[in-house]
C-alpha cells in the first residue's frame, strides 16, 4: 500500500514538473501562428458581415429613392404674375398626371385637406402685400393646400413651410382660409395645373385637373 502510494506521489510530481517545463521557441512560434490566423478568420468574418450589411442597406436605399411604376414622381412646375410695379407671386409645385384615374372624389377625397399637387409642399412666395379674395396677405413665403368639396373649394394658406407636401400641419399654422370659386373645365386636364390670369391690377390664380377649376382672384395691397 504505501509502495503504491510512492509509485503515485512520484508520477504526480513528474506530470506537475512537466506542466511547468515553459513551451520551446518553436512551440511559442507555432501558437503565435495558430492565435494569428483564428485572428484572421475572425477579421474576414466581420468584413463579411459588414459588406452584406452594408450592401442591404444600399438596395434598401435605392428601392426608396426609384419610384416604382406605380409611385411615378410629379414633375415640377412653376406660375407667376407680375403686377405693374414690377412686384410678383411665385408659385412652386409638382404636377402629378391623372394616368387613367378618377381623381376628385377618389385619388383627391372630398371634405379633406389636399396638398395641392404632389411631393413637395406646394409654395406661394409675394414679394408685396396681398389682398387674397379680401383677406389681406403680408409679403412672405407661405404653403398652399386646399379643401375641396363636392360644393366648394377653400384656399389654406399655411405659415408652415419647407415640409413635404403631406401630412397637413394643423390649423394652427393657417394664415388664412378663404373661398374660392369652383367650375367644370369644358374637357378633361391630363395635368395638374396652377396658372394665373393678369387682367389691369388683379391676378386670378386658377388650380386646374380633371374637369375642375378652382380659381380666386388677388390684388396687391396698396
Amino acid at each position: 500500500m504505501l509502495q503504491m502510494y510512492a509509485s503515485y506521489s512520484r508520477d504526480c510530481a513528474i506530470d506537475h514538473r512537466e506542466r511547468e517545463i515553459p513551451a520551446t521557441p518553436d512551440e511559442m512560434s507555432y501558437r503565435s501562428a495558430v492565435v494569428s490566423m483564428e485572428e484572421q478568420r475572425s477579421q474576414m468574418k466581420n468584413v463579411w458581415k459588414v459588406g452584406i450589411f452594408c450592401s442591404l442597406t444600399l438596395a434598401g436605399l435605392a428601392a426608396t429613392a426609384i419610384p416604382s411604376q406605380g409611385q411615378v414622381a410629379s414633375p415640377p412646375a412653376k406660375a407667376a404674375c407680375k403686377f405693374a410695379d414690377g412686384k410678383t407671386i411665385s408659385v412652386a409645385y409638382s404636377s402629378p398626371r391623372m394616368r387613367g384615374r378618377k381623381i376628385f372624389g377618389d385619388l383627391v377625397p372630398f371634405d379633406e385637406v389636399w396638398r395641392t399637387g404632389a411631393d413637395d409642399a406646394t409654395s406661394f412666395v409675394p414679394n408685396t402685400d396681398l389682398v387674397v379674395g379680401g383677406k389681406t396677405v403680408p409679403a412672405g413665403s407661405y404653403t398652399l393646400f386646399t379643401l375641396p368639396t363636392q360644393d366648394k373649394w377653400t384656399l389654406i394658406i399655411s405659415k408652415q413651410t419647407g415640409e413635404f407636401g403631406i401630412p397637413y400641419p394643423g390649423t394652427q399654422y393657417d394664415f388664412a382660409r378663404i373661398e374660392m370659386k369652383a367650375s367644370k373645365l369644358p374637357s378633361p386636364l391630363e395635368n395638374f395645373t396652377i396658372s394665373f390670369d393678369q387682367v389691369g391690377a388683379r391676378c386670378t390664380m386658377k388650380l386646374e385637373w380633371e374637369m375642375t377649376r378652382a380659381s380666386i382672384d388677388i390684388l396687391e395691397k396698396k
